[in-house]
């Protein structure tokens, strides 16, 4: 899962995963880093920067943004 996340550094894509309660949830994010089991972020529902485990990450998209 890692070197398939790898290839979204520096873009936005929304992540599915499940939180630390193991609730579902989908946030939009700006992808940093991933290493050693964990993806830093910069989430824009949040507005702050975030750390997420990739074994609790169970889906990614890009963001596809279409001109009006």
């Amino acid at each position: 899962m890692e070197k398939h996340l790898r290839r979204y550094l520096g873009r936005t894509v929304e992540l599915i995963y499940i939180d630390r309660r193991g609730v579902f949830t989908k946030r939009i994010v700006q992808m940093h880093s991933v290493r050693e089991g964990a993806v830093k972020v910069f989430c824009l529902v949040r507005q702050a920067p975030r750390t997420f485990k990739v074994e609790n990450i169970l889906a990614v998209q890009p963001v596809i943004r279409r001109a009006v």
